[in-house]
């Protein structure tokens, strides 16, 4: 077990990213139970000796990450300026959470903007990507959240995110797009 235990370290602090249940059984070829229990002695054994790193389950696996309360010196070592999200770049990375797949046109039709720049940002920092066409003339692109999205705001998958309060009907009409509403849809196919 102690030798599971340092090879699971290791693969894990290796990765940088979560690491499926599936994917370390195949690493380890052993059972879920034991590979379950090992990770569970390898957390245990991290906090005992006072590591700066913990084994936190998000994003459908397991990853090494830092301890919450060392996070202060890794930002410094990191010397990045400031990595928030400006309130345009949550408002449209909250709408394709909660409503993914979504298209450019549905989020600034919520939005009530443009919104090129601001996906064009979130799809470079890796929290948004496109996930296929809608099945409308045009086939624009649907987007969707990604695991960067999971793990940058500690969530193991999408059922995680919490229940928007219920809208009345009329809130719902406004904000839905109608096939209608589509640019184009007057032409014959």
């Amino acid at each position: 077990m102690a030798d599971l235990r340092g090879s699971l370290e290791a693969v894990l602090f290796a990765a940088g990213h979560p690491v499926g249940e599936t994917e370390l059984l195949e690493i380890f070829q052993t059972d879920v139970e034991t590979l379950r229990e090992t990770l569970s002695t390898l957390s245990e054994a991290l906090s005992e000796r006072g590591s700066g790193l913990t084994i936190k389950e998000a994003a459908g696996g397991w990853q090494m990450v830092t301890r919450p309360e060392h996070f202060m010196y890794v930002e410094k070592l990191a010397q990045e300026t400031d990595r928030r999200l400006s309130r345009a770049s949550m408002e449209t990375l909250s709408i394709i959470a909660f409503k993914q797949p979504v298209t450019k046109l549905e989020i600034e039709q919520i939005r009530g903007v443009r919104a090129e720049r601001v996906l064009a940002q979130l799809i470079a920092r890796e929290l948004v990507t496109e996930v296929g066409r809608k099945n409308v003339i045009g086939r624009p692109i649907l987007y969707g959240t990604t695991e960067t999205f999971l793990r940058s705001f500690g969530l193991r998958d999408l059922t995680e995110l919490p229940t928007l309060p219920e809208a009345d009907a009329e809130e719902v009409n406004l904000f839905s797009l109608s096939d209608e509403a589509l640019p184009g849809n007057d032409m014959d196919e």
